[in-house]
């Protein structure tokens, strides 16, 4: 399936963000992002809560359609839980802070991922994810994307009762969806995804 973004590209415009102040930093990427993918990206950043696997994120969505989306997320006081397991591949591009992660067949082994590093998440693969302290990541989803929405909003329908959040996540996600759907796809069929960096 042809896809508009470029993993590769995503990390280099994550990486020029790091080590700026916080506002600044999540703007150079948005910017970023609107040179390289004119008209695919959202206008403006836009805060939310997310709450999913039992983490609690700020959330703003900067493209979204029915097969991609790009988003930054994190926590300035830390989070647990659960990554998902989805029908999509999920790139996380570290921007600031530390995240960790163990895999389900190795429980005993923590995996740190640090600002400037990539990571990545197969199709059908699931992980404990932590940030200790305070991080902030670019995120890029791949695949049916509104397989992923009952893992995003379950907690908020069935544990914090935040219909104020899923009102907005709908209300965002629809208008980035509309905005994208009549668009032509750069007819670039990007290479399938790489296996998991060490």
């Amino acid at each position: 399936m042809p896809y508009i973004f470029d993993p590769d590209i995503l990390h280099k415009i994550a990486n020029k963000s790091m080590g700026l102040p916080y506002e600044q930093m999540f703007e150079t990427v948005r910017v970023e992002l609107e040179q390289k993918y004119p008209g695919r990206i959202n206008d403006k950043i836009q805060w939310m809560f997310n709450n999913a696997g039992g983490c609690m994120y700020s959330v703003a969505v900067l493209h979204a359609s029915l097969t991609e989306y790009i988003l930054i997320f994190g926590s300035p006081i830390g989070t647990k839980g659960h990554t998902g397991r989805h029908f999509t591949e999920i790139y996380d591009f570290v921007i600031d802070g530390e995240l960790w992660y163990f895999k389900e067949n190795r429980p005993f082994e923590r995996i740190v991922r640090k600002s400037g590093d990539r990571y990545y998440l197969e199709k059908s693969q699931s992980e404990g994810l932590s940030i200790p302290e305070q991080a902030w990541v670019l995120e890029y989803a791949r695949g049916f994307i509104p397989s992923m929405l009952p893992f995003g909003l379950a907690d908020s329908f069935f544990s914090t009762l935040d219909l104020k959040t899923v009102a907005r996540t709908f209300g965002i996600y629809g208008k980035l969806l509309l905005k994208n759907y009549w668009k032509p796809l750069s007819g670039n069929s990007l290479p399938s995804a790489p296996k998991e960096m060490p």
